[in-house]
């Protein structure tokens, strides 16, 4: 259906749920509508990536991906502060204004976006395209990559807040440091994008993964606010390497007519990471603090290492 009715179907039915949600008062239909909300208001995704890598040509893939992260980034420096305001009035406003900029996504999608790229159905036997994805074994390696770098990444919303607690900071500590990520995002990613566009990007990745480990690593030993800020520094620099560059790779590596399943398949391996990485870093982290931060080192050096194989392909296989 291209990547602009994809969007649009999912911006307007996530306002549509968000509605919803609004006016559930139980908890099963609670965590049904809350489950309906994640799945419709994250099928944009995928198409919105895959159209990306229609639109540019590959020399400006980075600096396109770089574009759209600094996008996302600068939504979500604004959005917790526009969320308390919302919230100091009626929490209702809170999912009226997510439906209303859904909606208004949905309505610019159908206005303003070409379709993308676009294959029939006839002419592909059912799951061909995730099956052309799973024989790239470049790509294969690259989806092992990214589910080790996630389990680390999202440390960040689990553990690294109850280390900050044991050290006897109070919450609001954790959000200076979170916000710290955000400036420096919002500041300095494009740059960044600017000058790494000129190097091979499996390099890159490895390195921006590599940065992140050693990031959440240095938690462990961090006991200042100070220390603190520095580790925030040193994997957020790590995000600003392999965040723009991993959306041009992914789209370098698809097929034209598979982008979109690519594109899928990688935002699937991600949330399969912020999925598990919370979960196994707590128990982790309940057992041996020490032994979760020298994990996230070991753990983020294989995906880098993971992220430079280059397999030998054969001829005729993709």
């Amino acid at each position: 259906i291209g990547r602009r009715y994809t969007i649009a179907i999912s911006m307007f039915s996530s306002a549509a749920a968000m509605m919803a949600l609004s006016q559930a008062r139980t908890l099963p239909t609670i965590l049904v509508l809350a489950f309906v909300v994640a799945m419709v208001s994250e099928l944009y995704r995928p198409a919105a990536t895959a159209l990306i890598g229609d639109l540019v040509q590959p020399e400006q893939r980075l600096a396109a991906f770089g574009m759209y992260r600094f996008a996302i980034n600068l939504g979500f420096a604004i959005g917790p502060a526009t969320a308390g305001f919302l919230a100091d009035r009626s929490f209702f406003y809170l999912f009226a204004g997510d439906a209303v900029t859904s909606f208004v996504y949905g309505i610019v999608a159908l206005v303003a976006l070409p379709h993308g790229v676009r294959s029939s159905g006839k002419d592909e036997k059912p799951a061909e395209g995730v099956r052309v994805a799973l024989r790239d074994r470049r790509f294969v390696f690259f989806l092992a990559a990214t589910l080790f770098l996630t389990l680390v990444e999202f440390q960040v919303h689990s553990t690294f807040p109850l280390h900050i607690a044991k050290l006897g900071y109070a919450p609001t500590i954790y959000g200076v440091l979170i916000s710290i990520n955000g400036v420096m995002i919002v500041l300095f990613e494009l740059l960044i994008t600017s000058w790494t566009q000129r190097f091979p990007p499996q390099p890159l990745i490895a390195l921006g993964y590599s940065l992140t480990g050693i990031g959440y690593a240095m938690t462990g030993i961090a006991d200042s606010v100070p220390f603190l800020a520095f580790t925030v520094t040193i994997w957020t620099l790590g995000e600003m390497t392999w965040a723009p560059v991993t959306g041009a790779y992914v789209t370098g590596l698809a097929p034209e007519r598979y982008r979109g399943r690519y594109m899928g398949l990688w935002h699937s391996t991600f949330s399969l990471g912020m999925l598990l990485g919370p979960f196994l870093g707590t128990l982790l982290y309940a057992k041996s603090p020490a032994a979760l931060w020298i994990t996230c080192l070991a753990v983020g050096l294989v995906a880098a290492a993971l992220a430079l194989v280059k397999p030998k392909v054969k001829a005729g296989v993709a």
